[in-house]
């Protein structure tokens, strides 16, 4: 990331690079403001909450759920322990946003994960960090040290009677353990892989205890929303789709990056800076929130809007804002077989629709990549993918399904062509 988080949510890019992770850097930004307020003052939960409400914070790692709304489920009153969860695993292909903010605002993911513990709470915290992070780990771990010592975490902080507690837990580089159950599965030490629900994690969560699970950019989020108010914060974005985001755009463009911007956002305008099209290029396609939600030609991407409601309307998921721009000249059956690929082996095998189905998609598509198509193989892939969605504990089937659903839709002709010639319609792929 270069020098795209400056302005609203993430400050402390316009910093020295040595200091944006440093507690100096963030304390001269106005960090722990909050988080110390609330330890003077101990202001009344659900107040905290309705205000996060307001802003209309929608869970940015891929489900879009309103974050105030998933924080109410948790029964307060209950007695007995109760966790706070940040979800750092990220493994979602073209996401590389989270990673950012573990390495250069990792305290305003501390500050945010204390916020959100005192509001449900939670006196203990976890951040599972996927397992290669192996920097972005270190400077959590190092920002976590210095938090310690300065008197923000612990027991009886600063005298205030609250108790919070914070811990790294490193997985292991599963994409299943992004979805949450699974995530808390490994988290216990057992093999990630999705739970039954009902029970929900605010009723029977980590160790059996009400857990809340968020992910890493929405937990960022959360200080500068209390600082500012949720109505400034809504206000950046539009109604349903509150403040600014982060969009990992990759692929086909001149300077991928990751951008902050607020929802909303022409899809052209994010397009620009991202410097363009690569080689002066025509767009063909694009992926607009990371490999599991449904593709969208070029033109139709042209005309929509950055925000979960529109892209949802036009058949496709905003998901964790991983942009991928695909270019005239890509073979768009090659792209689905990697994209195949990628699920066939990251599926955990616990459900057989996912388990079986998966390998199906990849090898049909590798065959007729080998020019072994038959004309009967896009209603077989169509019929597979539509056996595996829905059908499953977590939405890992779901996606691998979806791309190829979307891509067989929209290019089809594509399809077509290798199947009946042997060779891509697009040779230059």
């Amino acid at each position: 990331m270069a020098e795209n988080l400056n302005s609203v949510c993430f400050r402390t890019m316009h910093l020295e690079a040595s200091q944006r992770h440093r507690l100096a850097g963030y304390r001269s930004v106005g960090g722990y403001v909050q988080w110390e307020r609330i330890l003077r003052e101990r202001p009344d939960p659900a107040a905290l909450i309705n205000e996060i409400k307001l802003s209309a914070l929608r869970g940015r790692g891929g489900a879009g759920f309103p974050t105030g709304l998933k924080w109410s489920f948790m029964p307060r009153s209950a007695p007995g322990q109760k966790y706070i969860v940040c979800n750092s695993d990220e493994g979602e292909p073209g996401t590389c946003k989270d990673r950012d903010i573990l390495r250069y605002n990792p305290h305003q993911l501390i500050e945010g994960m204390a916020i959100a513990g005192y509001c449900i709470g939670a006196t203990v915290g976890y951040n599972y960090i996927r397992g290669e992070f192996y920097e972005p780990t270190d400077r959590f771990d190092e920002a976590l040290a210095e938090a310690y010592a300065a008197g923000l975490l612990g027991q009886d902080i600063q005298g205030s009677g609250i108790d919070f507690d914070l811990y790294t837990h490193l997985g292991a580089g599963a994409y299943i353990c992004g979805e949450e159950t699974a995530l808390l599965e490994s988290l216990e030490g057992k093999k990630g892989q999705p739970r039954f629900k009902p029970p929900f994690p605010a009723q029977f969560g980590l160790y059996g205890c009400p857990t809340t699970i968020n992910n890493t950019e929405s937990l960022a989020s959360v200080p500068v929303i209390l600082e500012r108010g949720g109505q400034w914060f809504l206000d950046l974005g539009k109604p349903n789709n509150g403040g600014p985001k982060l969009f990992s755009v990759t692929g086909h463009v001149n300077h991928p990056d990751n951008f902050e911007i607020p929802l909303g956002t022409p899809f052209r305008d994010l397009l620009a800076m991202a410097g363009g099209m690569k080689d002066g290029r025509a767009l063909k396609a694009v992926i607009p929130g990371g490999s599991s939600v449904p593709v969208l030609p070029g033109e139709v991407m042209m005309e929509l809007d950055m925000d979960y409601d529109s892209i949802a309307k036009a058949g496709s998921m905003l998901g964790s804002g991983a942009v991928i721009v695909i270019a005239e000249g890509t073979c768009m059956v090659k792209v689905l077989a990697n994209l195949a690929h990628f699920y066939a082996h990251e599926s955990c095998g616990q459900c057989t629709p996912c388990r079986e189905g998966t390998g199906w998609l990849s090898r049909v598509l590798n065959r007729i990549l080998a020019g072994q198509g038959q004309p009967k193989d896009l209603d077989l892939l169509d019929s597979v993918a539509g056996r595996i969605g829905g059908r499953t504990i977590c939405a890992l089937g779901d996606a691998a399904a979806m791309p190829v659903q979307s891509f067989i839709k929209h290019f089809r002709p594509e399809f077509e062509h290798l199947i009946q010639h042997g060779r891509a319609l697009d040779a230059a792929a």
